[in-house]
């Protein structure tokens, strides 16, 4: 492919002074979206101005914009987002003048011509003096010369407010808008150690920018939660409300209550970063913000019936890590929405991963519940014994058959469902718990290379 040139003949325009480098800093949500603030020093003539600003983000949303401070009003502003590069000056140039110039490769002499370019579809088309060619694709070395940039095109997308102010002189200015292209999620690395019963648990921070803009030496913090949007930047809506329901079905948590000592703004917890900090465009970027060793753990077996059912095979038993995250349980944060991460040390010594589990935002004070995967060598098998109808109710009897094929007694904790109305336990073989109005748990032991069945008898109010 040729070496195509384009050299544009830039006309430098007269604009207010700008002191400094404006003074960053980001609030990033959950929502693929930011708030950019920046103080900047301007030195405004009273009266009408039109401000440049050209190192906002690419993904602003003009319609956020707010520029306060110093007894000043936004009269009109304008996001220019049409970038400089040489395929959009061929396209703004249809119907001007450029110059060709072509070099000779032989002897490295220069021809200059005058032509006007008739169309950059799939290619140039030029007049030139009374012949139409196209620019030509041989190797031929070749140069456009433009004599501007068209107004409307920028080397970087740029903010054009034009500002009245009352008085003339210096003053401090803040701009601010909402931007898309950032966002943050939390990750957890979790080191269990079954037979202590304990969990270090390291909490990482992970920011991307796909916003278009660098961000140079900002101040960041994080707000965790979710907020309520008119619209959903970048994913159709549908599919924002799947990924909330994913969200809600993932890791267990129960609702705390305990008070922690987290900065908020509203209901949401605000995680500041600890230094200012440079995030690049197209970067991803990590940060520590929890680093805990000790937290009192337990593995434990579940299994959850939803419905008063059989099945031919036997089921595996969920494997999953329990532990708090109150203060006295060890750890004492509200944790951020994010992936769970669990590794175990094998017989060497060595950190292996066995599975991982999202949790939502969790107040302080809840205690958590992460899946981690299932276990082959525990199995539940359920089965209607008999199904009946008895003074317009359904009776039901049920057989939880619970196998441990582990060297070690394994405590299965069956968790049934279906407890609608005036469903009452006509009779149990273990003594349960009640979870909630709907809910029954058991714990149910089976010794090491044995088994043990779990039967109760239901009546339901359908």
């Amino acid at each position: 492919m040729h070496r195509l040139a384009f050299v544009a003949l830039l006309l430098a325009s007269a604009a207010p002074a700008m002191a400094e480098e404006p003074k960053r800093s980001l609030t990033i949500y959950n929502s693929d979206l930011a708030l950019v603030e920046e103080v900047r020093d301007l030195n405004l003539p009273a009266g009408r101005t039109k401000l440049e600003f050209k190192d906002v983000s690419a993904a602003i949303r003009p319609e956020t914009v707010a520029l306060t401070g110093g007894e000043l009003s936004i009269v009109e502003q304008n996001f220019d987002y049409d970038l400089l590069t040489p395929a959009k000056l061929m396209e703004k140039a249809v119907g001007r003048e450029v110059q060709i110039v072509r070099t000779n490769p032989g002897n490295g002499q220069q021809v200059t011509e005058k032509a006007t370019v008739l169309s950059v579809n799939n290619g140039v088309v030029l007049k030139v003096g009374d012949h139409i060619e196209v620019l030509r694709d041989d190797g031929v070395p070749t140069r456009v010369i433009f004599d501007k940039v068209p107004e409307n095109l920028r080397a970087r997308p740029t903010l054009s407010v034009t500002v009245d102010a009352e008085k003339a002189g210096p003053r401090k200015a803040t701009l601010s808008y909402l931007s898309g292209g950032l966002s943050w999620k939390a990750d957890y690395v979790a080191l269990f150690d079954e037979k202590a019963g304990k969990l270090d648990l390291q909490g990482w921070i992970t920011l991307t920018n796909r916003s278009g803009t660098d961000f140079q030496d900002v101040s960041a913090q994080l707000v965790a939660g979710d907020l309520n949007l008119v619209t959903n930047p970048g994913i159709p809506d549908w599919q924002w409300r799947q990924q909330q329901e994913q969200r809600r079905r993932a890791g267990q948590a129960t609702g705390g209550a305990e008070i922690g000592g987290q900065a908020s703004v509203g209901d949401f917890y605000l995680y500041p970063l600890p230094e200012r900090t440079t995030v690049a465009n197209n970067q991803t970027k990590q940060v520590g913000f929890l680093d805990v060793s000790g937290v009192p753990a337990r593995k434990a077996y579940a299994y959850r019936a939803r419905s008063f059912s059989s099945s031919t095979e036997p089921l595996s038993a969920d494997v999953v890590l329990k532990f708090s995250n109150s203060a006295r349980g060890g750890l004492g944060a509200q944790l951020p929405a994010g992936v769970v991460r669990v590794y175990m040390r094998d017989q060497a010594g060595e950190a292996k991963f066995v599975g991982e589990n999202r949790v939502d935002h969790t107040a302080q004070g809840s205690d958590l519940v992460v899946k981690t995967g299932e276990a082959f060598d525990v199995t539940v098998k359920p089965t209607v014994v008999s199904q009946a109808r008895k003074g317009g109710h359904d009776v039901f009897e049920m057989s939880y058959l619970v196998r441990n094929a582990r060297a070690e007694p394994a405590v299965v904790e069956i968790t049934q469902a279906g407890w609608w109305g005036e469903t009452r336990l006509v009779k149990e073989s273990l003594t349960g718990r009640r979870v909630d109005a709907r809910t029954l748990t058991w714990d149910v032991t089976a010794p090491a290379g044995g088994e043990t069945t779990l039967t109760f008898t239901v009546e339901t109010g359908w």
